[in-house]
């Protein structure tokens, strides 16, 4: 449901600078989470959150702006500041061409159990202070042709759900530009795997950016352990001419 051309500012195209973010063609405020269902189209209006919304905390319990059940797209949209809890997906989902100006809690949340997949194609996210991508459920989430700016983790797979899984993540074709803290985040001991291709990081002279964090995840709530860090061809999946640097 929604109307609204397609926009511009996909957010594809390749080489070492990333597209411009694109100006949003409206705004409107979102008092109560929106239920998608099919194809939403947002003709790149920007979305944000008021009333019981309109938070920008990191508290864990926030509802989102959109919910998507399975099978629902969600595309051309800008979630701006406030965003609360940003964008829920039950199981396959598609998210085409959005962009998160300030992210709140999480950009996104990715659940659903059995083998969803899900895909992020497009757009960009920035401001987040923690993580992006919440991965909680089962599946694989691809995120391509998308930028990252001023982060603290891109991805990170549940390290410390009551239920967990074995869980995926591809990157194809990202930028990020520091500051970052780290790229993915994965649970070695469930059988996790992150895999890259085609990043570029942007003004990381000193090489700081983790590009895969390794944990020992558990299923009762404890902050997970670290378990390393870098490519390992099993479980953190990438060469080094994955990743350009440049400035």
């Amino acid at each position: 449901m929604g109307g609204g051309s397609s926009g511009g500012g996909s957010g594809g195209g390749g080489g070492t600078t990333p597209p411009s973010w694109p100006s949003a063609t409206g705004s409107q405020a979102v008092s109560s989470t929106i239920r998608v269902s099919g194809t939403y189209d947002g003709g790149m209006r920007r979305y944000y959150g008021s009333g019981a919304l309109g938070g920008s905390s990191q508290d864990e319990g926030q509802d989102a702006l959109f919910d998507l059940p399975a099978g629902a797209t969600l595309q051309n949209v800008i979630l701006g500041a406030p965003a609360a809890d940003g964008i829920h997906c039950a199981g396959t989902c598609t998210l085409r061409n959005v962009w998160w100006e300030d992210v709140g809690e999480d950009a996104a949340t990715f659940r659903g159990s059995g083998s969803p997949t899900f895909l992020v194609d497009g757009g960009g996210a920035r401001l987040a202070s923690d993580k992006v991508f919440q991965h909680n459920g089962a599946g694989t989430l691809t995120v391509r042709n998308f930028q990252f700016q001023n982060i603290g983790t891109a991805y990170r797979s549940c390290g410390n759900c009551s239920t967990q899984y074995a869980r995926h993540v591809v990157f194809q074709n990202i930028w990020v530009t520091t500051p970052a803290n780290r790229l993915a985040g994965i649970n070695t001991n469930y059988g996790d795997t992150a895999s890259f291709s085609g990043v570029t990081v942007i003004n990381d002279p000193n090489r700081r950016l983790t590009v895969c964090q390794k944990y020992i995840g558990n299923d009762d709530g404890d902050e997970p352990q670290s378990n390393g860090s870098g490519a390992d061809g099993t479980s953190c999946r990438y060469t080094s001419s994955a990743i350009t640097y440049v400035g």
